[in-house]
């Protein structure tokens, strides 16, 4: 055992530092459910015969998300210790997973089962969005090579966040009554918010209540980090050390009811969440308002044969987006014309004089999916099933005067996306040390929408003057809308993914795991349907955060992407420490990259060449390869009266690059690393965490995406915990140090941020500087 340690600290040594979290972790029978496993259904513990699942997930557990709670209100940030798994900034609550270079909807993300999707032309509504972290029981990744019953319409890997399960009183005993009430507090940007949640069961019956809510300031950076104060609007300015756009309020409540009646679990889930304010730093527009209803029904049933899984479930989001109040408001000749730094306040709206520039997205989501989990045997688990999804979106800009009237413009009307997939899957164990999935999916994807029409159909923008400048530098929306309006709109792919897993045990401290993958995603709404080239349309279409401008192209292809990934699991017996490295190459056909548009009549010629500006791009399928390594492990120290001491780590690096140009992928996350040095001792649990990146300068040029320079973070954090109780206090970037964000996009968080170019190019956007927080929490 000694010598193992050794070994472990020289190879940590060798890598310069860790990994945080054992991505080779599971959570028991949360994650054998999630793999298909049967699952516990009551408050007692279910010892399985069957290895642990292919591939073993990254998990967050509940001692690392109770640390993170306070000093956070974005649930996808829990997951930053996971190897592999990076955040693109956006709003405080609204940032996009990145799993090995690939982000947002090429991962598939199930919200208590539910596959969610951003209806957003910004996609500020992300899935993880709708889970505050104090309403988050259980989450785990499944990165690159993912069995098939878990993937499906993605090709980088799956997220899985559950809200807690219900609990059911013991057999014989007195009704169970429990719950808890917390609330937080963070110095930089005046953050707070509060938790509250009950259940009330006997051994058959559990209802349970939870509400959240938190709210933000704009937060500031470690220094300054622009030379320029002014907002766009009359008597606001900022600091300029003071991030725009960054504030943020929250609020999210579910009601559970479940029925438990021996192996058979029928539960209900009704959420809503209201947001009425959550602005972003790297996007044109704010968000302020979203609500969304979801109805979610689940029923779990173990027999003789294995386990039946089955689930219905309704979604509904409204969605308003407009300029926050750091972002000018007013536009037209009336308002001082597009020059003036600041728009001065003009009514009626009219040819003139424009109110901001609402935009509205109204969808709804319904679906099903049903899963058996066969036992073949006593080493043999056959696993199929299938669903059909229903979404529709319609995406419409109101009439706000100037260039902006007279009419509703349509960005995508009537717009819908179907899925229907089935999937078979085997997993075997062959004997004492191999272990093998395969599986199959198939999935139809089919999309369409319906005719377009842009603020004045009847109306020539390349000869006019709208008041707000020259209108040759628009495009026409109406020949934009009539080369929309005459393609058949309507598209079905199909889709096929195959997945191959093994695992090698060699020996009771060494596991070998190996797969390769193939695996589909169509492309969005967004991406196929959006049609103006009109640079001030295109700029509020666009999920990346890059200050650009984005229209679609119907006969876009899915992406496929074939995935090799290889594993080595070095750990103790007793897993008592762990090294995990695991190397990965995926090559993407029809990869949906980006091209400039050079159409002189609708974009004029500097868009094509520009290297220092904003431009305007379209989507087009390209090839793209992607490679890198994650590092993740956990060594013991130390332990003695003054406690027990550790050091954990992740390391990753991607390399990502565009095959036909030559180019970088947009937003890749340079060569990073956390190592955390842990401290327990009673009811203590501390730890002092350096973050750090190398600086990012393999760029996307298409997109003049904006360098980030190298940073190295301290944070600290310490918590005390006693049976009813715990107090959390830490303090995040220590030495309240300027950096920026590697994948925070660029900022566009003040100003005239309709124009495309009326703001400053090259800026990133800046991460927090020092912020100290203290969370409290009680159990009822």
């Amino acid at each position: 055992m000694k010598f193992r340690i050794n070994r472990m600290a020289a190879l940590i040594a060798a890598f310069g530092a860790s990994g945080m979290l054992p991505a080779a972790a599971t959570d028991g029978a949360g994650a054998a459910a999630s793999a298909g496993r049967p699952a516990q259904l009551a408050p007692v513990v279910v010892e399985e015969s069957r290895p642990q699942p292919l591939p073993v997930a990254s998990r967050v557990d509940e001692e690392a998300m109770r640390a993170l709670r306070p000093a956070t209100s974005d649930t996808a940030s829990l997951l930053r210790d996971v190897p592999g798994v990076q955040l693109q900034g956006a709003g405080g609550v609204s940032s996009l997973p990145v799993i090995r270079g690939l982000a947002d909807d090429r991962n598939r993300i199930l919200v208590d089962g539910m596959d969610l999707i951003a209806s957003c032309p910004n996609h500020m509504n992300p899935p993880l969005s709708y889970l505050d972290p104090n309403g988050v029981s259980r989450l785990r990744v499944i990165p690159g090579v993912t069995p098939v019953s878990l993937g499906g319409d993605s090709i980088g890997g799956t997220i899985i966040a559950d809200s807690p399960a219900p609990r059911f009183a013991a057999a014989g005993q007195a009704p169970l009554l429990g719950g808890e009430v917390g609330g937080f507090y963070r110095s930089n940007g005046n953050a707070w918010g509060g938790n509250l949640s009950a259940v009330v069961a006997n051994e058959n019956l559990s209802a349970n209540f939870s509400a959240t809510t938190a709210k933000a300031d704009n937060y500031t950076a470690g220094g300054n980090f622009r030379n320029f104060t002014a907002t766009g609007n009359p008597g606001r300015t900022l600091a300029r050390d003071e991030v725009g756009s960054t504030a943020y309020e929250t609020h999210n409540y579910q009601f559970g009811l479940a029925y438990r009646q021996n192996d058979h679990l029928v539960e209900f889930k009704y959420a809503y969440q209201d947001i009425p304010e959550q602005l972003f730093p790297n996007q044109r527009m704010d968000m302020l308002g979203n609500t969304q209803n979801r109805f979610n029904l689940h029923y779990r049933g173990q027999f003789d044969w294995g386990q039946l899984d089955a689930r219905a479930y309704y979604e509904t989001v409204d969605h308003l987006m407009d300029f926050g109040p750091d972002k000018r408001f007013y536009y037209g000749m009336a308002s001082g014309g597009h020059n003036a730094v600041v728009g001065m306040p003009c009514s009626p709206i009219s040819a003139t004089c424009a109110a901001g520039m609402p935009m509205k997205t109204d969808s709804n989501t319904s679906g099903v999916a049903l899963r058996a989990d066969i036992n073949l045997g006593a080493n043999d688990l056959l696993r199929t099933g299938g669903l059909y999804q229903h979404y529709r979106l319609d995406d419409y800009w109101p009439a706000s005067g100037s260039a902006m009237w007279p009419l509703t413009f349509d960005n995508i009307n009537d717009g819908t996306r179907d899925r229907f997939g089935i999937f078979g899957e085997w997993e075997s164990r062959l004997d004492a040390q191999w272990t093998t999935l395969v599986g199959v999916r198939y999935e139809r994807v089919t999309t369409d929408a319906g005719s377009v029409q842009g603020y004045n159909p009847n109306i020539n923008f390349t000869t006019m003057m709208m008041g707000m400048m020259p209108m040759r530098i628009y495009s026409n929306q109406q020949a934009d809308a009539a080369a929309f309006n005459a393609q058949d709109r309507k598209r079905s792919d199909n889709n096929w993914d195959l997945t191959a897993l093994a695992r090698y045990v060699l020996d009771a401290q060494t596991d070998l795991e190996v797969g390769v993958a193939r695996k589909t995603r169509s492309p969005n709404l967004y991406e196929r349907y959006t049609w103006s080239t009109w640079s001030m349309a295109a700029v509020m279409n666009n999920f990346a955060g890059d200050g650009n401008g984005y229209y679609g192209d119907i006969d876009l292809d899915p992406e496929v992407a074939y995935t090799v990934s290889a594993s080595v699991d070095w750990h103790a017996s007793d897993r008592s420490w762990q090294l995990r490295a695991t190397p990965y190459y995926t090559r993407v056909k029809d990869y949906i990259d980006a091209i400039r548009c050079n159409n002189n009549t609708t974009c004029q010629p500097p868009n094509a060449t520009t290297t220092n500006q904003f431009v305007v791009l379209q989507y087009a399928n390209q090839s793209a390869e992607l490679y890198g390594i994650d590092l993740s492990s956990e060594l013991p120290l130390a332990s003695s009266s003054y406690g027990n001491f550790g050091l954990n780590g992740v390391v990753s690096y991607t390399y990502g690059k565009n095959r036909d140009t030559g180019d970088g992928l947009y937003n890749i996350m340079p060569f990073n690393a956390r190592l955390t040095l842990t401290h327990r001792l009673g009811g203590w649990d501390n730890a002092l965490e350096f973050v750090g990146a190398t600086s990012k300068d393999h760029l996307s040029d298409v997109r003049n995406e904006i360098g980030t320079p190298s940073y190295g973070l301290l944070n600290l954090r310490a918590s005390y915990s006693w049976k009813q109780a715990r107090l959390d206090f830490g303090i995040d970037n220590v030495f309240d140090k300027l950096y920026y964000l590697p994948l925070g996009g660029a900022y566009t968080g003040q100003g005239t941020t309709m124009m495309i170019n009326a703001i400053p190019w090259g800026i990133a956007v800046p991460g927090m500087g020092r912020s100290v927080y203290t969370g409290v929490s009680f159990k009822l």
